[in-house]
């Protein structure tokens, strides 16, 4: 094995900087690793977090379970609710509504997706939502949820970041993490291979190491201000570049989806939560000043504010390698790309996994960083574009920002699966995405882009056969959403 110059086995992990990146590698690594590596983390009580994360993908399920965590013991120390999915409005016109829910629509084939069975029936003037097929999109318009074997749903999880941070680190803690309270002062490197030796902190105290995980937030202490890795700037692509977050009270019926509205110059979320609503409003400064973004957020709360809402700046991109010599990075400091789909702690949790799939206990190889950053680059190559098409797919004009989105430069990746399902309503998946088809599909026909065709094969079943096929889908979505119980019920029975 050709381990790199001047390298040796690890046996002991430091990660910079705490939150819900730092103790989530922490908790991973101590829990599934720690026999044979010793774990240190670094955090400095001064140094804030930006803790808006607060919404997740199903995949946390898995890591969750990985580690074994119990869900109720999650959910009541993070005040966390259900989540179906997201809820996009204004997107594709102004006024419009649709919902990307994490389930399975309809029922497909070989040849094609249920869409190109939906496109049938709607070229036959049949009167049937693309939603209406989809468990979860339905569970979510009527407010609706359950955990129950017959009525399995597909779902994540909103949860209160800076809460959720707090939970790892107790469950690292658990599992021997030493935490080192303290500002890092210097970074001190092997004058030869570069490696990154030690940390030093403001009480002169040295944390050595022989893996490092940089979880210092978008200033990347190591990766990039020690390792100078270099950036990969995506505003040609991403428009938005600033956020304000805010919390606000009145949740008293919360709804198992995120809403996502879109704006004048960007979109505002909102997150419901056991005891709060988390809100927020992602705009580019240059269509909207930050006074004016604040009045716009201000004054379309659902309750009143927490608190002062804080100003969040951002470079959307990446880092050119996630590995770099002896360190990784994770979150925030690896990249950025906009909380539109709420991929930024799903994107720790595979850099993570990643990781401990490739961890070089007997010293870091060229060919180990090489999968690592292949990896890394391809998964946020797929999230950029998924996120990108919904600033292209948009019939909007009304204001200088939308006029800008319809003509800005988009990957040539994007362009492609674009015109694919716009001529053909094909949609196929690369290595890296994370979203499936059903993903797709219910995005580019939420914002209005239909297909000039659907596949030949719908028609292999005669017109009566195939409206029993339509109708009795649709007729088993209800049947099992009717089953459901109201969410805010279900989350107070499930927690007692």
């Amino acid at each position: 094995m050709n381990t790199l110059p001047g390298n040796k086995p690890v046996s002991k992990v430091v990660i910079a900087g705490g939150g819900t990146a730092g103790w989530m590698a922490a908790a991973a690594l101590s829990k599934l690793l720690g026999k044979s590596i010793q774990v240190t983390l670094v955090e400095s009580d001064e140094i804030g977090t930006v803790g808006v994360g607060e919404a997740t993908i199903p995949p946390i399920r898995t890591l969750h379970k990985l580690l074994g965590i119990d869900e109720r013991e999650f959910m009541r120390a993070t005040n966390a609710t259900f989540k179906l999915g997201i809820q996009f409005e204004n997107w594709g016109a102004q006024g419009d509504s649709y919902i990307h829910s994490f389930g399975i629509t309809g029922r497909e084939c070989w040849a094609g997706e249920f869409h190109h069975f939906w496109l049938r029936a709607k070229s036959q003037g049949l009167d049937m939502p693309f939603g209406a097929f989809c468990l979860e999109h339905e569970a979510a318009i009527a407010n609706k949820f359950a955990l129950t074997n017959d009525v399995p749903l597909n779902f994540a999880y909103h949860l209160d970041a800076t809460r959720y941070g707090l939970f790892l680190r107790d469950m690292a803690k658990q599992h021997q993490v030493q935490r080192k309270e303290g500002k890092i002062t210097r970074v001190q490197q092997c004058p030869k291979s570069g490696f990154i030796s030690a940390l030093t902190l403001d009480s002169g105290e040295q944390v050595e190491g022989d893996l490092f995980i940089d979880c210092t937030g978008f200033r990347g202490l190591l990766i990039e201000q020690t390792l100078h890795t270099g950036y990969d700037n995506w505003s040609h692509y991403l428009p938005c570049d600033s956020a304000l977050a805010v919390q606000c009270g009145g949740n008293t019926s919360p709804r198992p989806y995120t809403r996502s509205i879109a704006h004048e110059a960007g979109w505002q979320w909102q997150i419901p939560l056991q005891n709060r609503i988390g809100n927020g409003l992602v705009y580019a400064q240059g269509f909207i000043d930050d006074d004016k973004a604040k009045a716009l957020l201000m004054n379309n709360l659902p309750g009143e504010p927490l608190h002062d809402p804080r100003v969040i700046r951002f470079t959307p991109g990446k880092r050119r390698k996630g590995w770099h010599k002896n360190c990784v990075a994770l979150g925030l400091a690896s990249g950025f790309i906009e909380p539109l789909e709420s991929t930024s702690i799903h994107l720790i949790m595979t850099g993570l996994v990643r990781l401990m799939r490739l961890f070089p206990s007997n010293g870091i190889t060229e060919s180990a960083i090489n999968e690592y950053n292949n990896k890394f680059d391809s998964e946020m190559q797929c999230i950029l574009d998924f996120i990108a098409m919904h600033y292209a797919v948009t019939e909007r004009r009304d204001s200088g920002f939308w006029r800008h989105c319809a003509t800005m430069e988009l990957p040539a990746s994007l362009q492609h699966k674009i015109a694919l399902f716009k001529e053909t309503g094909r949609v196929f998946l690369d290595d890296g995405d994370i979203f499936r088809v059903d993903s797709w599909t219910q995005v580019m026909l939420g914002q209005r882009l239909l297909p000039a065709q659907y596949h030949p094969i719908c028609h292999e079943m005669g017109q009566a056969e195939f409206q029993r096929f339509m109708q009795g889908l649709q007729q088993q979505v209800k049947s099992k959403c009717e089953r459901l119980l109201e969410h805010g019920e279900f989350v107070q029975r499930y927690l007692g």
